[in-house]
């Protein structure tokens, strides 16, 4: 392709990777398709022939990239900005009466309300965004340290690799923090194939979510069904 064509096409390829990033957020995170998913594959091939063709212009944040690279050698250490704490736990109702009694010397408030969840039981994951754009995902690890996970949390298509600016306002740095988990049903599936493969079956979905985030080959990653809840930012 001579130069003269080049910019059309950045640009091309720069419009079909906007595209493929708002189908993947209508589809996994609002759960509202806006084509079919023969529309989307044909982008998607129509992606990664054009990235073929021109491997210069292949870039980190491409959904071409979910896929999973070459397995690394271990994972790089992340020190959180703020440390990434873990839940209290409290096993009768003693132990409740006393932390509500901790809340209450420690808030000046008459009056306390509680706001009562399902608590997700998966691998506590601290997202990096910067311009818009994933470019760091680390484990809780000890709270203060954590893994650098980025290659691995790529492959969850619940978690975008760009923002869409339009749907809101966009800071160009701010963190989020969530669970990565593993459905029941996706864990009974791999559990299936573990079996069927001759290998060691996992022992409950927070293992399993666990164990697929931190394979050093990401590909493997990529054929285990995560997802990530997002509760900070």
């Amino acid at each position: 392709m001579g130069s003269v064509e080049e910019p059309a096409i950045v640009d091309e390829i720069a419009a079909v990777r906007e595209k493929l990033h708002r189908y993947n957020h209508e589809y996994y995170v609002m759960d509202m398709p806006s084509v079919s998913d023969a529309e989307y594959d044909r982008l998607m091939r129509l992606l990664q022939t054009l990235e073929a063709e021109h491997p210069t212009l292949v870039t980190a944040d491409s959904p071409t990239q979910r896929v999973g690279g070459q397995p690394l050698a271990g994972f790089d250490k992340v020190t959180h900005a703020a440390p990434l704490l873990s839940l209290g736990n409290a096993f009768s109702a003693n132990e409740l009466r006393a932390f509500d009694s901790r809340v209450r010397s420690n808030v000046d408030a008459a009056e306390l309300e509680y706001v009562v969840e399902l608590k997700i039981d998966g691998l506590a994951v601290n997202l990096i965004y910067e311009a818009g754009r994933l470019r760091r995902a680390a484990t809780r690890g000890d709270g203060l340290i954590g893994e650098d996970v980025t290659a691995n949390v790529k492959t969850i298509r619940s978690i975008p690799l760009v923002l869409q600016p339009e749907l809101q306002a966009v800071p160009d740095y701010f963190e989020v923090r969530g669970e990565v988990l593993m459905l029941k049903a996706d864990f009974a599936a791999l559990n299936a194939r573990q079996e069927a493969e001759g290998q060691k079956a996992f022992a409950n979905p927070r293992n399993a979510a666990a164990g697929s985030l931190r394979q050093l080959d990401s590909r493997i990653t990529a054929r285990r069904r995560l997802h990530f809840f997002a509760y900070g930012i």
